[in-house]
């Protein structure tokens, strides 16, 4: 019978290969595992035999604000349809993309994981309208801009584990912090040499002025944020002609002749010219005239789906919702009133340093932050609620 400590030899000498083999199979522009850093060393006990990236991929999946993604709005929300994009799906497509491009470019599969699935884990209910409703409360609270790039720092590194937050990767924290997919880059090109005090640094800056440009350290952060756009454009462009908000015929020429006209198409086309751009370059890129249709459909997507009036009926009342839970939740604080969802739900057995880092209106917002739409709807009285339609 093999003892518990030739186990533990066996299973260290197996990493230790799968480090080695990375220098033959990758590219040399690549993350490599080895040269992952944390923020606090571990022992063997909590690492284990599994690779750095790998590892970190396992926490995310794990954590709880991943379960909560299965019920988070993607773009269409109060909406009963099972066909919809939810924000889980988007992740999963993220992160299946974006290993596609990475295997042809001989990058970390791991690493490309790891980012997308935790990308959007601080991302409100509601979307990006409840992002601008919560963001608005943030800044009249004192404490700067709400984005969910720098959320989903904020719940990985600092509320996960009530409180104690995962120890993941600087690299896989930099690329979630980075991924940006709503801005328009036809290159991203890496700005390697980041530590975890310029992190600090770029999330303080994001909060301050949202405006400020972010770039990932690593060609891998660099796949995910072209990925994210890549699954979410043609993505929503289903999901609109499903809801017969547009018709597939409304869809720009220009963009068809480049790109076609369904999301299959979409996705195989900018995948294949990202490939063919970025082989074998210290950058990720597209074509001048991928790059052209692409920022057209990103054009026609915002003025025809996500700023539609017709889709944004209840987008007042959501409103009005964060507000009346932004101050109920600062009033329970104020008077300590017990019994409120965010000692019993959000604050029991937080970790000290949680609470002592944290002000009331921080506090606040992770907790709202971190809401699924239902529980955000169960939250508030039964007279402000908008009804869900079926469709």
């Amino acid at each position: 019978m093999e003892r518990s400590g030739d186990i533990a030899t066996t299973m260290e000498t197996l990493k230790q290969a799968l480090n080695d083999r990375e220098s033959t199979i990758f590219s040399t522009k690549a993350a490599f595992s080895a040269d992952a850093r944390r923020r606090l060393t571990e022992d063997k006990v909590h690492s284990g035999y599994r690779q750095a990236y790998a590892l970190d991929t396992d926490r995310i999946l794990h954590s709880m604000a991943y379960t909560r993604y299965i019920d988070k709005t993607q773009v269409f929300y109060l909406i009963r349809n099972d066909h919809i994009t939810h924000r889980v799906l988007h992740v999963q497509l993220v992160s299946k993309i974006a290993r596609t491009i990475g295997r042809f470019l001989n990058l970390n599969e791991d690493l490309i994981e790891a980012i997308a699935l935790g990308h959007d884990i601080g991302h409100t209910p509601f979307g990006h309208d409840g992002e601008r409703y919560l963001s608005k409360l943030c800044e009249g609270a004192g404490i700067g801009h709400f984005l969910h790039n720098v959320q989903s720092i904020q719940f990985l590194d600092r509320v996960e584990r009530k409180g104690r937050g995962w120890n993941l990767c600087l690299q896989t924290l930099d690329g979630i912090l980075c991924h940006d997919g709503e801005i328009h880059n036809q290159v991203l090109q890496p700005r390697q040499e980041k530590t975890f005090e310029i992190l600090a640094q770029e999330m303080a800056a994001k909060k301050k002025d949202p405006r400020h440009p972010l770039m990932p350290m690593t060609l891998e952060g660099c796949v995910v944020r072209m990925a994210d756009t890549v699954a979410y454009i043609g993505r929503d462009l289903e999901d609109a002609i499903r809801l017969n908000v547009i018709q597939r015929h409304e869809i720009p020429r220009d963009v068809v002749a480049v790109l076609g006209d369904s999301n299959g198409t979409i996705v195989y086309n900018l995948v294949t010219d990202i490939i063919h751009c970025s082989h074998p370059h210290d950058h990720i890129a597209l074509s001048d005239k991928v790059s052209r249709a692409l920022k057209r459909l990103k054009d026609f997507n915002l003025e025809r789906i996500y700023l539609n009036q017709t889709i944004k009926q209840h987008a007042p009342a959501i409103h009005t919702l964060f507000d009346h839970l932004f101050e109920t939740y600062m009033d329970d604080l104020r008077i300590g009133r017990q019994e409120s969802k965010i000692f019993t739900s959000f604050m029991a057995d937080m970790d000290p340093n949680y609470l002592q880092r944290h002000r009331p209106a921080e506090i606040v917002r992770d907790f709202i932050a971190g809401m699924t739409d239902r529980y955000f709807l169960r939250q508030c009285p039964a007279e402000l609620r908008p009804a869900i339609v079926d469709v």
